[in-house]
Parts: C-alpha cells; sequence; structure tokens
C-alpha cells in the first residue's frame, strides 16, 4: 500500500469487514478519524485507519466499551491496564454465572419448590459481605455468641467456609447447598446441642474446653467393627463397646462412672444427624480439603450397640 492513497468509507468497511454504518458510528465518537474530507464533504481515511479499526475490532470482541477503547487510543490508558481491569471484571461476571448455572443444576437435580427455587436464588445473588453474614449468623447460632475462647474459636474455624473468588461449578453449587443447610433452624439447635455435648461435662454441668470429641473418639474406636461387619447387638461386639465406653470416660478426666453406657449413649444420640457428615462434606468441597470420613456409620453402629446393651 502506497502513502498518501485514502479511502472512501466504502472502501474501509470492505478491508477491515466492519460495516459503513459501525465505521462512521467510530468516527463520530474519535476513535477513528478521516484523514480528509471531498469538496463535497465525504470522509477519507489514511491508512492508519485500518490497522486501528483493526485493533478496535479485536477489543470489541474482548468485551471492551468503546469509552474505554477511545482512552487505550487516545494513549489515555495502557493496554496492559486496560486488561488487567477488563479481565478482573470477567473473573466477578464468572463467578455469578457458576453460581448461577449451579442454582439451575440443583434445581433439575431436585425439582424444588417455587419458595426453595426462590431462596437458591437469592442464597447465589449474595454478595461477598452477604455470604459473609450467613455464615457468622449460622456460627454464633451454633456456637451461641460470637466471641467463643480460643478452643472454640478454633473449632468454629474448622467449620467456616470460604468460597474462593472464583470457584469451581462443583464450589458454586456447594455454596448455595451449604447456605440453605445453614439457615435450617433445626440443623443449627442440632449442631448447637453437639457443641453443648462437647464442652460441658455431663455430670456437674461445667463448662470447660472442648475435650476429644466423644464422635471422634467413637469413629476411631469403631471403625474395624463397621469395615468387619460385626453385628453391634451381638456379643462380639461387647470388646469394642467396652473399649469405647473406657476410652470416653477416661477422656473426659473420669474413671469409669457408674452409668458410662447410658452417658455416652446421651452424647451420640446427641450428635447422630447425618446432615453434619453432608456439611463437613460441602464445607471440605468450598475450602478444597480433602474429603472428610463420614461419621455417621460408626455413630450409628454405636447407638445401635448401646441401645441393646442398656435394653
Amino acid at each position: 500500500m502506497r502513502d498518501g492513497i485514502l479511502y472512501s468509507i466504502g472502501e474501509l468497511a470492505r478491508r477491515t469487514g466492519l460495516t459503513v454504518k459501525t465505521i462512521r458510528f467510530y468516527s463520530d465518537r474519535g476513535i477513528v478519524t478521516p484523514a480528509d474530507r471531498t469538496a463535497a464533504g465525504y470522509r477519507r481515511y489514511g491508512p492508519d485507519a485500518v490497522t486501528r479499526l483493526a485493533f478496535v475490532r479485536t477489543l470489541r470482541e474482548l468485551g471492551l466499551g468503546l469509552d474505554m477503547i477511545r482512552r487505550v487510543m487516545d494513549r489515555e490508558l495502557t493496554l496492559g491496564q486496560v486488561a488487567a481491569e477488563h479481565a478482573a471484571t470477567l473473573d466477578l461476571q464468572i463467578g455469578v454465572l457458576r453460581l448461577r448455572r449451579a442454582v439451575l443444576t440443583a434445581a433439575a437435580r431436585r425439582e424444588p419448590t417455587f419458595e426453595e427455587m426462590e431462596l437458591m436464588h437469592e442464597l447465589a445473588g449474595l454478595s461477598p459481605s452477604e455470604k459473609q453474614k450467613v455464615v457468622d449468623d449460622f456460627l454464633d447460632a451454633v456456637f451461641e455468641g460470637p466471641r467463643p475462647g480460643p478452643a472454640l474459636a478454633a473449632a468454629q474455624r474448622s467449620m467456616t467456609p470460604e468460597l474462593p473468588d472464583l470457584p469451581t461449578e462443583e464450589q458454586a453449587a456447594a455454596w448455595v447447598e451449604l447456605a440453605e443447610l445453614s439457615l435450617d433452624a433445626d440443623f443449627r439447635a442440632s449442631l448447637r446441642r453437639m457443641t453443648r455435648s462437647s464442652t460441658t461435662d455431663a455430670s456437674d454441668g461445667v463448662t470447660a474446653p472442648p475435650r476429644p470429641d466423644a464422635v471422634a473418639i467413637t469413629r476411631d474406636v469403631v471403625r474395624p467393627a463397621v469395615t468387619s461387619g460385626i453385628n453391634p447387638e451381638s456379643p462380639q461386639a461387647d470388646p469394642v463397646v467396652a473399649t469405647l465406653v473406657a476410652r470416653c470416660a477416661a477422656t473426659h478426666g473420669h474413671p469409669v462412672p457408674a452409668e458410662p453406657r447410658r452417658r455416652l449413649l446421651q452424647r451420640l444420640e446427641a450428635a447422630n444427624d447425618p446432615r453434619r457428615d453432608r456439611y463437613l462434606h460441602l464445607l471440605a468441597l468450598i475450602n478444597g480439603w480433602p474429603p472428610p470420613e463420614p461419621l455417621a456409620p460408626a455413630v450409628d453402629w454405636a447407638v445401635t450397640a448401646l441401645r441393646a446393651r442398656a435394653a
């Protein structure tokens, strides 16, 4: 192409693939300016207009607005600054889209009522600060107050979901379900009973620092029996039950008490909520932790064994 050649707007359209209307619009906005005009007032554009319009087309296809493009062309902003700002905006939009897709996927799987669908939509659309408030309200209700002691604060942190800025679709879906679960008043009350059980001595009601959870001890002691398929009501289960009761009693600072089975049974019945396993599973997904071992099989086994012996 030789220097000094000027193009009509129609020729420029053919060279760039843009419509005459679009080029005229860009020209009116000052993004590309004519180098000259004919005596009749028709616009004529220099060779640099082809390059500028190709660049504008690329930026438009990347989603940039015309005002920002004009500032880049006028060197008010560097291309790097614009790219970083636009990428950050896209990150937020991607997060929103993933949450919306999570709602639709869950709805397709669950056949929710209108009320449930509305709640799921509201949860997915919460701002970061609103999401945090849902979590804080839930944990405050479970741990009974915004300022627990150091040990309880550690337990509270271990149950806190932290949704990434760019969640995967699986994390987004897990967040919506976990948020729904955390709003369930019955589930909150169930977890609060578990928390009380782990921080209060059953004999005198005195609040103490949390000791190893009876559920965790049950999981460790009972796991081999569950894996081996031992019937919890059979004589084969007797030594497992005896070990479990003795270890829980010793861990809680007492010799084996007069009614160890009844006390342990009360603790495990309070903790025997399958929604706890579901919460911990969703929590691990959101936080990127390894999947936790389900607690329900061991707790169910122990409760059945203790009830049989209590009877």
